[in-house]
């Protein structure tokens, strides 16, 4: 399972954000297998779930509200841009 960012830790960089990324491809290279969401299709759905569901389960979890300043246009071309970029 993926190392959660804890609460109040955040990725302040778009560098932290790449090293982020890059941690999280190699957890799932070693242990990909013992996610629960470890096909691509799996994985999307549950994104577009915690999405959906997000602002109950960051201020349940992360207890401080789910942030408003969050750049979406911006990851969704990162995904957009991830099906084809080399």
């Amino acid at each position: 399972m993926p190392m959660p960012l804890e609460p109040g830790e955040s990725v302040p960089s778009q560098e932290a954000f790449a090293a982020f990324l890059t941690q999280l491809t190699a957890e799932c290279r070693h242990d990909g297998a013992q996610w629960e969401n470890a096909t691509l299709e799996r994985f999307l759905e549950a994104l577009a779930a915690w999405v959906a569901s997000g602002p109950g389960w960051y201020e349940r979890h992360q207890h401080e509200p789910l942030p408003t300043d969050g750049n979406r246009t911006y990851f969704a071309h990162a995904l957009v841009a991830a099906t084809m970029y080399e």
